[in-house]
């Protein structure tokens, strides 16, 4: 996994930011939402929710795919790659860059999944037992291959000098794409990336995170006293990386620079999180960008609100930084935990509060619980100066990745 600093020769920036999410569609609105702390918790309408004790959840409402979904029939596609295609449209257009040029360019596609298509599996399953294979429809059918996340915005795009990949290392996978990008700008076997995750509220993770005992039966509250869990979430976040080279030739503009990341698998537990897997993966990314732990000015958190996530990854946080750590916030609060894009639309959060100077506020928060002990920017945003962020995201089974991003200057950041 990256240890080393990358190679200042070819640095990366993000020059297109495209959301499709529960609080706004478009980086505007999306921004605008982070900064006002707002949520959208409401109980779960995409399936059936009866038999559940407590069902909020975080849906997408109000989404019309016909309005970027341009170029191939929305209706063959599953809800998540109908919010990783919407969300890739919004990233090109957000980027300035024509639809011609990314053509004509290599160009890479990388989207990072916990759940895949599972919606539609959950509708498949529910055909079979109430109305028998007879009634499947093989049009659903063809919706369910979780590689269409990626393939299907090379072909709403009109790629053919692609590569696409759909990357499953579930609730970290945005920030693996991210990465994985990087990688493809800086050593030059890309032009271009479109990247990040996307996943939708399906039956099968919310019932899983239940039978945890993970669901919150109101709202989610990071590092909070009396938090009691997540809420399952959905939605996209696709960033689009070109080099700087490019996006200064061609005068774009430049939210952050992606400076580096780390990757880990402690393989400690299916579902419990440990402090020093995560604590190494924050070392590795803080070694690949070159940065030191006093230059980061805020750490967006996994922050997914249950008391082993929280405890375990403020504890990491305090190997990492010591004892007076930057501030951390969870975006989760607001977003409620997307799986695949958690990680992926809280990146694009990191470069709107660089850009913007502001620290999105941890929602919902009463008493800081004494064992977590960090400034999580309880319910109100702050302007700040914002020159290094982290972004954490963390996974079942041990799959961790950190990503830090810098303000572009003009000059080499956290080096």
């Amino acid at each position: 996994m990256p240890s080393q600093p990358a190679d200042p020769g070819r640095r990366v920036v993000i020059t297109g930011l495209g959301v499709v999410s529960s609080i706004g569609t478009g980086v505007a609105e999306f921004s605008a939402a982070l900064r006002a702390g707002r949520s959208n918790v409401r109980p779960i309408s995409v399936f059936d929710t009866t038999g559940f004790e407590h069902v909020n959840g975080c849906e997408v409402t109000d989404f019309e795919p016909e309005r970027w979904i341009r170029q191939i029939d929305f209706e063959e596609l599953g809800r998540a790659s109908r919010f990783s295609t919407a969300a890739a449209r919004l990233a090109l257009t957000d980027s300035g860059l024509s639809q011609e040029a990314l053509a004509e360019a290599r160009c890479l596609i990388s989207v990072g999944s916990t759940d895949g298509e599972s919606h539609e599996l959950d509708q498949l399953v529910s055909m079979e037992l109430h109305g028998g294979p007879e009634s499947m429809s093989p049009r659903l059918a063809r919706r369910i291959s979780a590689g269409r996340l990626a393939t299907s915005i090379a072909r709403e795009l009109e790629l053919s000098n692609v590569e696409t990949s759909t990357i499953v290392t579930a609730c970290s996978a945005g920030n693996y794409a991210i990465g994985n990008s990087f990688d493809a700008i800086r050593f030059g076997d890309a032009d271009y990336a479109l990247c990040g995750g996307a996943d939708a509220v399906c039956r099968k993770t919310f019932t899983s995170f239940y039978r945890l005992r993970s669901i919150a039966p109101d709202c989610c509250r990071p590092f909070d006293r009396n938090r009691m869990g997540i809420l399952t979430g959905e939605g996209a976040g696709i960033l689009l990386l070109e080099s700087l080279e490019s996006a200064t030739a061609r005068g774009a503009r430049i939210y952050a620079e992606v400076l580096g990341y780390g990757l880990s698998c402690d393989a400690h537990h299916p579902v419990a999180p440990h402090q020093g897997g995560i604590a190494r993966c924050m070392e590795l990314a803080l070694a690949n960008a070159g940065v030191k732990p006093g230059e980061v000015d805020l750490i967006s958190a996994h922050g997914t609100g249950t008391k082993a996530n929280d405890l375990t990854e403020t504890a990491a946080i305090r190997d990492t930084f010591g004892e007076r750590p930057p501030r951390v916030v969870s975006m989760k609060s607001m977003l409620g935990h997307t799986m695949g894009a958690a990680s992926a639309l809280a990146a694009i959060g990191c470069s709107v509060a660089i850009t913007d100077r502001f620290i999105p506020p941890t929602i919902n928060h009463v008493e800081t619980d004494p064992e977590c002990a960090i400034d999580c920017v309880p319910n109100t945003s702050v302007e700040a100066d914002l020159r290094i962020v982290q972004n954490n995201g963390w996974a079942f089974g041990g799959n961790n990745s950190v990503v830090l991003f810098g303000r572009y200057d003009g000059q080499a950041v956290g080096v």
